[in-house]
């Protein structure tokens, strides 16, 4: 599906199969997307804040530059996504599946990490708040 630019503000998609879709530049603010299937999409410079991608499937997704401030990331498996330069201020990534992701100069400040899974991702330039103070992994 070619849904490049689309205005999908505060959108029901809860279990839709977007695999491969184009969602670049895409409108998704506060969109449901409860469960979806977006394996390989290209959701390069989406605005995803405030998203409910609880358990949503972004393995490989392009995510370069997305906006998912406070997303709701919990248990979404983002294996070998491209998240460079996104932005994830206070998203909740908890239980996420991280392996292998890139996450490169992605801000993570806020972000709720607990208990996800980070092997093998590239984290190099992140920023984030470790032990109290902001802190920018090189």
């Amino acid at each position: 599906a070619n849904l490049s630019g689309a205005d999908l503000l505060v959108v029901d998609l809860t279990k839709a199969d977007l695999t491969k879709a184009d969602l670049t530049k895409a409108n998704l603010l506060g969109a449901d997307l409860l469960g979806a299937d977006l394996l390989g999409a290209d959701l390069t410079g989406a605005k995803l804040a405030c998203a409910k991608l609880t358990k949503a499937n972004l393995t490989k997704a392009n995510l370069t530059g997305a906006d998912l401030a406070c997303a709701s990331l919990t248990r979404a498996d983002l294996t070998g996504a491209d998240l460079t330069k996104a932005d994830l201020w206070g998203a909740k990534l908890t239980k996420a599946n991280l392996t292998e992701a890139n996450l490169t100069e992605a801000n993570l400040w806020n972000a709720k990490l607990t208990k996800a899974n980070l092997t093998g991702a590239n984290l190099t330039g992140v920023r984030i708040i470790f032990g109290g103070r902001a802190v920018e992994i090189k």
